[in-house]
């Protein structure tokens, strides 16, 4: 039986979050809907804990486990929500499922474009489309099971309608021509989805006296960034006051630049082609920021304010803001000198709202620019600001999160998602540990331990996947034989950069060795770093090749079919006159990531998953292209053994998923320490 399942459940909302999982405390399971696809009078609307109706005997809970048993393809639109109330509320099921989210997600084809359940039937016109009922409701701080029974029941027999309709108007879509080599990649998405349904129920165990900690270093370090920061921008500035939260203002220090007219700014570059005519424009429609030096404001002599006086000659008894100095109780005097760093933005893509684009990838360019001119105290400070930027994104999003979403006991439920990124690889939230930095140096993972006594935590790497992959699909001979080698390509790169001017080490140089695999270019960069990009399609002669195919596909056909089956889709893609094809930085990324980290790491956390059957130890993260597993101390040698053994097997374990055989070799590298942070190669 194809059986259609929807779920409705209650939840709480902290810091402004909605906590929508069955493992905080206070959320409870209201209703389950069921449906028969393929005889609707087969309809169970169960209730299980409402204000109106509560399964007091037992009776929902028979009947819902009895559907569960008969079901052979259990439907959901986002099963990564629904699934694990059903465990968690005591029900078994283990079978194949089908989530509408995911499919339409795949059909869709890296185009994006709403997904919810409501959005998905009004752009396919489906019969049952209804707006949401509840929504005033929820408004009004209602919860789910205080919603009168009657709406909510006719609320749900909706989605489990809309849902069916969702699931055969998919079933046609894939079975169409175009669309049959990704049957292969929807089938394997939606095990993924179990596995990832499984990895979310256990849970990351948190240390939380390691996470006051990493707090603490955290908050320190950045009050010593702000010290540091604040004290170059006065002497940067001047005496005019700065706001380096503002990207206004942190513009007009790096670049020395503020624009004339700042509702025009952004427009005047839209039609720019050339170098000159960006150079120009921004000097017909910006001014130079100039040091200030303050005095007292004459006029309320320091005050800040002043007092109207009465015909007698007294003062009014409240006084009046300085309109000279705007309460201030000073003013500032332009002096001759430039106020700033004084960098010129490359290029019309550093040009944002409020002047120029500081973004990170921006700063790492100006820090080498800074680095290559010997300028020592630029480079410091544009370096304290990325490190700044990093630090406050650390504690909010990781520090902050963790705090906020990890459980009473002690566990964070990893909540992954299929569907965000174009290309098919992971994304997460709550909080989002697919943004974690790349190496085994951040602070954020020592809080992160095994939940068994003596327990161990190990992160099982694949060694320069996505290079691997490229020089697969692009069938590149000197890429091919750099793996087959061992040869560093870290080391490769440095050199080139250095040779070009710019002296640099590997661990500096990483992140420009694969960059042009995904559309990176020299544009806008450091000379000598722009040197190694040119010097990579040189190098790589495959891969430029292989390029160029791809772009010639994404013209003809307006999509991009990957070796997996996986599609991407193109529709106003075009050639332009001078030859270049737009788009180009997504063709070229979009097949090597997501074959990397969309096709081939989700098979392999699946046989992972299928190895640790019957263990302790399990399965409980992955980021990038790691697999995440929390050892039990008894089951440590079995585990490492379990990877050894893997590592033998991994190409033919991708040939049997896709029908693709790989003659380039993959490798797995296995790290494992106490914490996620303190980890040994083994």
């Amino acid at each position: 039986m194809r059986t259609v399942l929807d779920v409705e459940n209650n939840s709480q909302k902290i810091e402004g979050k909605t906590i929508l999982d069955p493992w905080q405390p206070g959320n409870i399971l209201v209703q389950v809907g069921t449906l028969n696809v393929d005889n609707t009078d087969e309809m169970h609307i169960l209730n299980f804990d409402h204000t109106e109706a509560k399964d007091t005997t037992g009776g929902a809970a028979f009947v819902l486990q009895a559907v569960l048993d008969e079901t052979t393809l259990l439907i959901m639109h986002n099963a990564r929500h629904d699934l694990p109330w059903l465990w968690e509320s005591g029900f078994n099921y283990d079978g194949l499922i089908y989530d509408t989210l995911i499919g339409e997600y795949l059909l869709l084809r890296g185009v994006k474009r709403g997904l919810g359940l409501g959005h998905c039937a009004e752009v396919r016109n489906l019969p049952s489309y209804k707006l949401d009922t509840l929504k005033e409701y929820y408004k009004k701080g209602y919860n789910t099971d205080e919603i009168p029974l009657a709406e909510l029941t006719e609320y749900l027999v909706g989605d489990l309608n809309v849902t069916r309709e969702l699931f055969l108007a998919q079933e046609h879509d894939f079975s169409q021509p175009e669309s049959k080599s990704m049957i292969r990649v929807r089938d394997i998405s939606m095990k993924v989805c179990m596995t990832l349904c499984r990895m979310y129920q256990r849970g990351f165990k948190v240390d939380r006296n390691a996470l006051e900690q990493v707090r603490e270093e955290f908050e320190q370090e950045k009050v010593e960034l702000e010290t540091r920061i604040n004290a170059k921008v006065r002497d940067l500035m001047g005496d005019t006051p700065i706001n380096m939260s503002s990207p206004e203002q942190k513009s007009q220090v790096i670049y020395s630049k503020k624009p004339n007219n700042k509702k025009e700014w952004a427009e005047l570059f839209e039609h720019v082609n050339t170098v000159d005519e960006y150079r120009s424009t921004v000097k017909a429609n910006s001014t130079h920021v100039m040091k200030t030096k303050a005095y007292t404001c004459p006029t309320c002599n320091g005050a800040g304010h002043t007092y109207k006086v009465k015909k007698d000659g007294t003062k009014y008894a409240r006084p009046n803001k300085c309109k000279d100095c705007d309460a201030r109780g000073y003013k500032l005097e332009e002096t001759n000198q430039v106020a700033g760093l004084n960098f010129f933005p490359p290029n019309k893509d550093w040009v944002s709202d409020s002047g120029f684009s500081t973004s990170k990838g921006n700063l790492d360019i100006l820090i080498a620019t800074a680095r290559s001119k010997g300028m020592l105290e630029a480079e410091a400070f544009l370096a304290d600001l990325r490190r700044l930027n990093a630090i406050t994104s650390y504690l909010n999003n990781f520090v902050g999160g963790i705090s906020l979403f990890t459980k009473p006991d002690d566990l964070l439920h990893v909540d992954l998602s299929q569907t965000t990124a174009a290309t098919g690889r992971f994304s997460g939230r709550n909080p989002n540990m697919q943004n974690m930095p790349r190496g085994n140096t951040f602070p954020i993972k020592k809080v992160f331990v095994s939940r068994f006594d003596g327990g161990y935590v190990m992160e099982a790497d694949f060694a320069q996947l996505e290079f691997r992959t490229a020089a697969f699909l692009a069938q590149d001979e000197t890429a091919m034989q750099e793996i087959a080698t061992g040869f560093d390509v870290h080391s490769y790169t440095a050199q080139v950069i250095t040779d070009a001017g710019q002296p640099t080490t590997r661990q500096e140089a990483k992140e420009h060795t694969f960059a042009p695999l995904f559309g990176a270019t020299g544009y806008g960069r450091p000379k000598a770093v722009a040197a190694y990009y040119e010097h990579f399609t040189e190098k790589y002669k495959g891969v430029a090749k292989w390029h160029k195919k791809l772009a010639k596909e994404a013209v003809n056909l307006l999509k991009i079919t990957n070796v997996s089956g996986r599609q991407y889709a193109f529709p106003d893609c075009k050639r332009r006159e001078n030859g270049s094809v737009t788009h180009m930085t997504n063709i070229k990324n979009y097949p090597v990531q997501g074959f990397a980290t969309g096709d081939v790491v989700p098979v392999v956390l699946m046989e992972i998953e299928e190895r640790l059957k019957g263990l302790q130890s399990c399965l409980v993260n992955t980021v990038h292209d790691s697999a995440v597993i929390d050892i039990h101390p008894d089951e440590k040698e079995y585990v490492i053994a379990m990877i050894n053994t893997l590592n033998d097997d991994l190409n033919r374990i991708i040939e049997e998923a896709y029908g693709v055989e790989m003659n380039v070799p993959l490798l797995l590298e296995a790290k494992i320490g106490p914490n996620w942070l303190d980890t040994k190669d083994v």
